[in-house]
C-alpha cells in the first residue's frame, strides 16, 4: 500500500534532486589515473540495472547522482585501493509527465528532458477558462516505496511577476493537476488568454442573422462580442439584438445555454461579454422583420418552381404549334 502523501515547500521541491531510471546515460570516472582504464560511459537498462568493470551488475534505479556515487565508491572499495570517483548525467532519458484538470487535453505526455510545468501545460493543449492559474499541484513520487510530496505553485505568481520559482523542472513520473477555478473566473484567468498559457486559437459557430455565419478560428479567450464582430456583425434590421445564445458542449457531456445582450465595446465580463472556448455556438435569432422575411422566401421557393414549370409547358406548347403548323 503507497505511503501517505506529505507536503513540500518550494524550496524543498528546487532542491530535490534527480533519481536515476532506465534510459539514463551517465559517465564514471576515477580519480586514481592508475584506474582510468575503468572510465567510461554507460547507460541504465529497463531493469534499472548497468554492467561495471569489476563489479558486474548493479542496480542504480531510483538513486539520486550522490546516492548512486556513494553506492559505486562502496563497491569498488572492495576492488580498488583508492576507489574514488564521480559520477555524472550525461544524457537524461525523456520525461513522461501526467496532466490532468483544466486543460484542454488531459493525459500523459513525453517531454524533453529539462521541462518545466508551463511547457507540459502548453503540451497539452493549455488552460480551460475554468482553471485557477494560482492553484497548480505538483505531484512527485518520493523513493521505491511509494511514498508521494506535492506542493502547489502559482503560476500567475510566474506570469505576473517572473518569479520562476513557481515554474520548477520536472521528473520523470510527475503528475501535474490544473484545479478548477471557483466561479466566476478570476481575472488572473482571464489575463492568461493574453500569454502563451492558453491555447493558441479555438474554433466557434457562429449562426443565425449575421453577414457571415459560419466556424471561425479566433484567438485563445475572444469574448462573444468580438466573435460576433468577426463573423461580419448583426443583420440589423433582422437579428434579435437582445436574444444572443451561447451554448456550450461541456467535457462531463451536458449542455449550457445562456442568454446576451448585443452591445458595442463592452469589456470581457463572464455576465456580459464572456470569453469563449473551443467548440462554443453562438446563435443569432432573426426579430419579427427577419422571421417574416425567412416564411415570405420559404414561400416564395416552391412558388418559383411552379412558376418555372408552367413557363416551361408554355414554352413547349408554342414550339409544338408552330412545328405543326409548318
Amino acid at each position: 500500500m503507497p505511503a501517505p502523501e506529505r507536503s513540500l515547500s518550494l524550496p524543498e521541491l528546487y532542491s530535490d534532486l534527480y533519481t536515476l531510471g532506465p534510459g539514463d546515460t551517465l559517465q564514471l570516472n576515477f580519480l586514481d589515473p592508475e584506474a582510468k582504464s575503468l572510465n567510461g560511459t554507460f547507460g541504465i537498462l529497463a531493469d534499472g540495472t548497468t554492467t561495471l568493470p569489476l563489479v558486474g551488475s548493479v542496480q542504480l534505479i531510483g538513486l539520486t547522482i550522490g546516492q548512486a556515487t556513494r553506492w559505486l565508491t562502496s563497491l569498488y572499495s572492495k576492488q580498488l585501493v583508492r576507489p574514488q570517483l564521480t559520477l555524472t548525467l550525461t544524457a537524461p532519458r525523456p520525461v513522461k509527465v501526467t496532466i490532468v484538470g483544466e486543460v484542454s487535453r488531459p493525459g500523459l505526455y513525453p517531454l524533453g528532458s529539462i521541462s518545466n510545468p508551463v511547457e507540459a501545460i502548453q503540451t497539452a493543449g493549455g488552460v480551460t477558462l475554468n482553471a485557477d492559474v494560482r492553484n497548480i499541484r505538483l505531484r512527485r513520487l518520493a523513493g521505491s516505496a511509494g511514498a508521494q510530496k506535492e506542493t502547489t505553485l502559482n503560476l500567475a505568481d510566474l506570469f505576473a511577476n517572473g518569479n520562476q520559482l513557481q515554474n520548477p523542472v520536472l521528473f520523470d513520473g510527475d503528475t501535474i493537476i490544473v484545479s478548477r477555478a471557483i466561479q466566476p473566473v478570476p481575472e488572473e484567468v482571464l489575463a492568461i488568454g493574453q500569454t502563451n498559457l492558453a491555447p493558441l486559437s479555438i474554433s466557434v459557430t457562429v449562426i443565425g442573422e449575421v453577414k457571415s455565419p459560419g466556424t471561425v478560428s479566433l484567438p485563445s479567450n475572444t469574448p462573444l462580442i468580438e466573435a460576433l464582430f468577426r463573423s461580419g456583425g448583426l443583420i440589423r434590421r433582422r437579428a434579435q439584438a437582445n436574444n444572443i445564445e451561447l451554448v456550450r458542449f461541456n467535457r462531463n457531456g451536458t449542455t449550457t445555454r445562456q442568454m446576451f445582450a448585443y452591445k458595442e465595446d463592452l469589456p470581457v465580463s463572464n455576465l456580459t461579454n464572456p470569453p469563449l472556448r473551443n467548440g462554443d455556438t453562438i446563435i443569432v435569432r432573426s426579430n419579427l422583420y427577419g422571421k417574416a422575411l425567412n416564411l415570405f422566401n420559404d414561400l416564395a421557393e416552391p412558388l418559383g418552381a411552379i412558376n418555372s414549370i408552367f413557363s416551361y409547358a408554355n414554352y413547349w406548347n408554342y414550339w409544338n404549334n408552330n412545328n405543326n403548323n409548318n
